[in-house]
């Protein structure tokens, strides 16, 4: 197993022993990823959390030279889902388009940053 940190990461996973993704087999996994700035601090703006919720994930992907093409599979986690659905839907249609991974979108009571508002895990193909 190699494990993927961006260098903006590595704190957390010193700290935390966090990896945020693992090469396992023919498959990039990927932790769950927030909506943070490299600090760990977040916007308010919902709209401006899932956006760089994403933009981390390309980056993350970007390690291993993928992108949102070769994703298979995402799961979401969101504090008040029925709530936010139609602005996440839109910002993820930013970044990702057809094929469409599957999908699992999932409601929860709280994330582990107070004031998070999702947490997006994803699975890629290695070309």
């Amino acid at each position: 197993m190699k494990v993927v940190i961006p260098a903006w990461m590595k704190p957390m996973y010193d700290s935390h022993h966090y990896a945020p993704a693992v090469i396992d087999g023919d498959l990039l996994r990927c932790s769950g990823m927030m909506g943070v700035r490299p600090d760990l601090s977040l916007p308010e703006d919902l709209t401006e959390q899932f956006t760089l919720a994403f933009e981390n994930l390309r980056g993350l992907l970007a390690e291993v030279e993928l992108t949102f093409a070769d994703v298979v599979e995402m799961t979401t986690y969101h504090v008040g889902l029925s709530e936010q659905i139609d602005r996440f839907v839109a910002v993820k249609n930013a970044f990702v388009s057809a094929p469409y991974p599957a999908w699992t979108a999932v409601g929860i009571s709280e994330l582990a940053i107070p004031g998070a508002a999702v947490e997006i895990q994803i699975t890629a193909r290695l070309s």
